[in-house]
């Protein structure tokens, strides 16, 4: 049966919140364990559903994996054959399931990989994963649904430049690159803290990486790796989901875990409109202000820029705030979804192409919405925190795959969110 939240509107948040894992880095971390026979360790893995369907993805390729969610340890044993094919079954519940690409084609030197699916944020192109790919030396096509690689001839080194700095594609390339012989050289590279972890993680299995956090990567390939222990980076976006959870409630979270230079853009902002935000022993706080907050003007860029993944919170705490204010989303069209479930709840926003105009509301009005993806989710259950009476958010099952027992969480900060059966249509 599907399930709900059901938030009473009204709480400020206060207290301390723990985030682990990110779930960006996790996922690909795991299939970056393909790339070495053996058994390799993760630790501060997030006890979410992706990493249950990235776990049953590699049983189906033939790795053996513990997955233990309440210690947040994952290890994978991988043996000297391993199969080559990611089915739609699992790939169209997980986009990040492609990262398997590179791994299988370095290590077995084919693969097919069903064209994802997962959240509906718009489209996601994957000409940049197989031009990277051809790159090196592999023949790249679709068909039957399903992208098919094979390098007969194996990898080599080469010379790269993205054409955008896609975080997909420049894990896809340099988890393949790490086994092809020669050096490669990734220019407009993604510079996502999760990639310079994969690339701790590949250094810590013997790869040579270099540059990883630049827009420019390095690899010399090397004939094997070996099997390894690894710590997940702490997820930033859930550390900013709840930085702005402080900042829309006008509350006091510490957020244990989270890397304030991760969120160094948003968090800058938020201070800037009246938030108190202080680094700590163990994260960093963020105290709203004491009066109404002021509206904040956001556009999404890649890393060093205002996260994407932020862009729903970004929205409902500009419904909220003192002012108008521009939310510009320029990485995914369709993941302005969130905004019309806001107007349910009485903000006043306007979509217009990849802009939404937000005039802030005193406060907004409780009503039944419906989550589209993980962050629509998450922040349509902020939104009810701020409205008068009663919130209901469908799909909490799209929460689920970004957040470990997002309402118990809730609850630790003072929240009244609960999770109920949904057995009503929506509309």
């Amino acid at each position: 049966m599907s399930e709900r939240f059901r938030v009473v509107g009204g709480a400020r948040l206060h207290g301390s919140v723990t985030v682990v894992g990110a779930k960006n880095s996790a996922l690909k971390l795991m299939a970056g364990a393909l790339l070495a026979v053996g058994r390799t360790r993760l630790t501060n893995v997030p006890g979410i559903v992706d990493v249950t369907i990235m776990a049953e993805l590699l049983r189906r390729l033939g790795a053996a994996v513990d997955w233990d969610p309440a210690t947040g340890v994952v290890e994978i044993d991988v043996p000297e054959r391993i199969g080559h094919r990611a089915d739609y079954q699992l790939v169209r519940a997980l986009r990040a399931s492609i990262c398997v690409l590179g791994p299988l084609v370095a290590r077995v030197g084919e693969a097919d990989v069903a064209v994802p699916g997962g959240d509906a944020i718009g489209s996601r192109g994957l000409d940049l994963h197989a031009e990277g790919l051809e790159a090196l030396g592999a023949k790249v096509h679709v068909a039957h649904g399903y992208l098919i690689a094979a390098a007969p001839q194996g990898l080599h080194g080469a010379d790269i430049r993205l054409e955008f700095p896609s975080v997909g594609a420049t894990e896809n390339v340099l988890m393949a690159a790490v086994l092809a012989p020669g050096h490669t050289r990734i220019d407009n590279a993604a510079r996502e803290p999760e990639i310079v972890d994969i690339a701790a993680f590949l250094v810590a299995m013997g790869a040579q990486v270099t540059g990883a956090g630049t827009s420019t990567i390095e690899i010399e390939g090397v004939e094997a790796l070996r099997p390894t222990e690894h710590t997940v980076v702490p997820d930033r976006v859930a550390a900013g989901s709840w930085a702005f959870a402080a900042a829309t409630t006008g509350g006091d979270v510490e957020v244990v875990g989270g890397i304030a230079a991760h969120l160094q853009l948003a968090l800058d902002l938020l201070s800037g409109a009246g938030a108190s935000v202080t680094t700590t022993e163990s994260g960093f706080r963020v105290v709203g202000a004491p009066y109404r907050p002021r509206s904040i003007d956001v556009a999404t860029l890649p890393y060093p820029g205002f996260p994407t993944d932020l862009q729903p919170f970004a929205i409902t705490y500009d419904a909220v705030a003192d002012g108008s204010a521009m939310v510009t989303e320029n990485l995914f069209e369709a993941r302005f979804r969130t905004v019309q479930e806001l107007a349910r709840l009485g903000a006043d926003a306007r979509i217009d192409g990849h802009h939404v105009m937000v005039h802030g509301v005193p406060q907004l009005s409780g009503a039944p919405v419906e989550a589209s993806d993980i962050r629509a989710g998450a922040a349509l259950v902020l939104a009810g925190l701020v409205a008068d009476g009663v919130t209901t958010v469908s799909g909490a099952h799209h929460v689920d795959r970004g957040y470990d027992q997002f309402e118990l969480q809730m609850q630790a900060l003072g929240a009244e969110v609960t999770r109920e059966p949904d057995d009503e249509l929506y509309g």
